[in-house]
């Protein structure tokens, strides 16, 4: 159920909305579960920032970047400084629009693991949702690695598999991974659909066929299957909103 604030009912023109919007807006109005919105431009952008996720998602999938560990993690040298610990740090003078978008222009440069992916994914769709000059003026000084990300970037975390809606980020455990391979402990996935995700390293598979992938990395003989573990991570929609608005009203 959505509830708007100081609206008893609301309207939201269905052509203005992609596929995965209008999806998303009828799963939540018929969840048992009451989605509270100050505004009804509140709602909009959470929509258009999921749908954008679950772009960023499909985009880094083509863009041709490879799975590594942070061992063997690369970048393109003439945007970010790859560090000792094999993390990626944004060169001074360059946009962190530019350094982001590089990424998914220039995937062939680019080598990292699963968990910066994810991170990698919701700076792209924040800044494609909140446009360049915004994004460049809150996102300043990027630095990429594991699940390091800027304060503007705030993450919620529920548990309720349930309420997992398309753009959310969501996490297939394998509990007995073979220990040579410690970086196939799990898989860390965005949503694209009702069992469709996005996993960097696996690529864009079925629930059924992500853990089929885990299981093959299992130690010898195990028989403990990998799961998907009931954690539901997303952004703080309503926070990155109001970066737009806090501006305009200093402004």
């Amino acid at each position: 159920m959505i509830v708007v604030a100081g609206s008893d009912s609301f309207q939201i023109n269905p052509i203005a909305l992609t596929e995965l919007e209008r999806d998303i807006l009828r799963e939540k109005r018929r969840s048992p579960v009451v989605y509270r919105y100050p505004s009804l431009d509140a709602l909009e952008f959470e929509l258009k920032m999921r749908y954008h996720i679950v772009e960023a998602a499909k985009a880094m999938y083509a863009s041709g970047v490879s799975f590594a560990t942070f061992d063997e993690s690369r970048s393109n040298e003439r945007l970010w400084i790859r560090t000792a610990n094999g993390g990626f740090q944004l060169r001074r003078g360059v946009l962190p629009s530019e350094g982001i978008n590089d990424i998914f222009i220039n995937g062939e440069l680019y080598a990292f693991e699963c968990a910066g992916a994810i991170i990698i994914m919701l700076y792209k769709a924040a800044l494609d949702t909140l446009g360049d000059a915004e994004f460049n003026a809150h996102f300043q000084n990027l630095y990429l690695r594991d699940w390091q990300h800027d304060r503007d970037l705030s993450l919620i975390t529920t548990s309720n598999l349930d309420e997992a809606y398309a753009g959310d980020v969501l996490y297939f455990k394998n509990p007995d991974h073979d220990p040579e391979t410690p970086e196939w402990q799990g898989e860390n996935v965005v949503k694209l659909d009702d069992n469709l995700y996005f996993g960097h390293g696996i690529g864009i598979e079925s629930g059924q066929d992500m853990i089929a992938a885990l299981n093959r990395m299992r130690r010898p003989g195990s028989r403990v299957s990998a799961y998907l573990q009931d954690l539901v991570v997303h952004p703080d929609f309503e926070a990155l909103r109001m970066l737009f608005f806090r501006d305009a009203f200093q402004a």
